[in-house]
């Protein structure tokens, strides 16, 4: 299961490079034509993407193609496999990772030392946010995922003024409001799937400044000039040292991310609707050709395909020890390039024997490149103890006449 896991996710990375890589420039070029909650909302594009380049085909029975065959014999040296397992490898950095960032979330919570507090005025103003302060940190900020609270550095009300006070709250009640704390803690996750891609981990900085630019337009929304400027000072205020790093709490991110955040409110406002609605034709015609990719060419069927290098699978140990003969057909498609991909086992006899062997090396057979590749090719690989097995059609095959 890990080993499929781990392929198929090796089968996402170009189009997730691709889409993180456009974000990444929109973020950096074109913020102050297309706003940052624009921006901050493509980031649906990557889901929507990976879904639609992934939908399972229209069911239907296994096409009656020929299927071919493959003996393989325990004339191999029965060796231990001693190559390197990628799968388990991909899983033992994972889960440390998740460990690693589950401790930094529970270590900061309790370097905070959280105490109530109870303020009648901001209760009376703020209904519903229950408040907590800090001697810990020197900036508000959201914690919780699924029951949010508000931690104020301790002394905070009585050293802010009454209108930045209220734009500050603002701010963090979009944060609550929308739930970031729990979509950057998914987020998150995602990306420690992905920890391979060094693009994943600066889309999910990326992700997490325009998050905060988001919220900044939301807030300054009808905002006067001058209510700007004090908005723009209590930023500078709460300009913080740490990088987002591991964490999914939303606060007020480094200097760099102030200084981003200062240059866009200038520009609050100001956007295209001519630039927007170019970007979203363009995301709408990339999203077609993403699923449309995925529809099996018709005459790749009735082209002939076969191996150009073929890694016949190690016989298991255990089942050539004890005289066990049998068969596995696996379904698999050929990338344009001729790489091996989505391989799964439709049948086997008997099951769970041969499998793990089977994919395995199947995974690794080369075929000539090609213009759009093969969907659903079909080969049974017989393991025999010896060359007289008579291996039994494991697929029923369906000739429909013509009436």
């Amino acid at each position: 299961m890990l080993e499929i896991t781990l392929n198929w996710l090796i089968e996402q990375q170009l189009l997730l490079s691709i889409l993180i890589v456009s974000l990444l420039i929109l973020e950096r070029y074109l913020l102050k034509w297309l706003s940052a909650n624009f921006v901050y909302k493509l980031w649906l594009l990557i889901p929507i993407a990976l879904l639609l380049a992934n939908l399972p085909a229209h069911l239907k029975p296994l096409q009656s193609a020929a299927i071919s065959t493959m003996l393989i014999t325990p004339n191999q040296a029965l060796v231990a496999d001693f190559s390197i397992n990628w799968a388990l490898l991909y899983g033992v950095v994972f889960s440390l990772l998740a460990v690693i960032a589950t401790l930094t979330h529970q270590r900061f919570i309790k370097q905070l030392r959280l105490t109530a507090l109870n303020d009648e005025q901001f209760a009376k103003d703020n209904p519903g946010i229950q408040l907590l302060q800090s001697d810990a940190i020197s900036t508000p900020m959201v914690i919780g995922l699924l029951r949010t609270q508000l931690v104020l550095p301790t002394g905070y009300l009585q050293k802010t003024d009454s209108v930045s006070l209220k734009l500050i709250i603002e701010h963090e009640q979009v944060h609550i409001k929308r739930a970031d704390n729990l979509l950057n803690m998914l987020l998150l996750m995602t990306t420690l799937v992905f920890w391979f891609n060094p693009l994943a981990w600066i889309g999910y900085l990326s992700f997490r400044r325009l998050q905060e630019l988001s919220c900044d337009e939301k807030v300054l929304i009808n905002k006067s000039i001058q209510q700007r400027i004090l908005y723009s000072k209590a930023l500078i205020n709460c300009a913080a040292n740490s990088r987002a790093g591991l964490m999914a709490y939303s606060h007020y991110g480094d200097k760099n991310t102030m200084l981003q955040r200062l240059n866009q409110i200038k520009h609050n406002g100001n956007s295209s609707r001519v630039a927007k609605g170019a970007l979203l034709i363009f995301a709408a015609g990339m999203l077609s050709s993403v699923a449309i990719a995925k529809q099996p060419a018709a005459k790749a069927a009735q082209q002939s395909i076969a191996p150009i290098m073929r890694i016949e699978p190690l016989y298991p140990i255990q089942a050539a020890e004890q005289g066990i003969s049998g068969s596995v057909v696996l379904k698999y498609d050929i990338s344009p390039a001729g790489k091996t991909q989505n391989v799964s086992v439709v049948n086997a006899k008997p099951e769970g024997v041969f499998d793990r062997e089977a994919k395995k090396a199947l995974m690794q057979w080369q075929y000539k490149p090609s213009d759009s590749g093969f969907k659903d090719v079909l080969v049974q690989l017989d393991f025999a103890i010896d060359k007289d097995y008579k291996s039994a059609d494991l697929i029923e095959k369906v000739t429909v006449a013509a009436k």
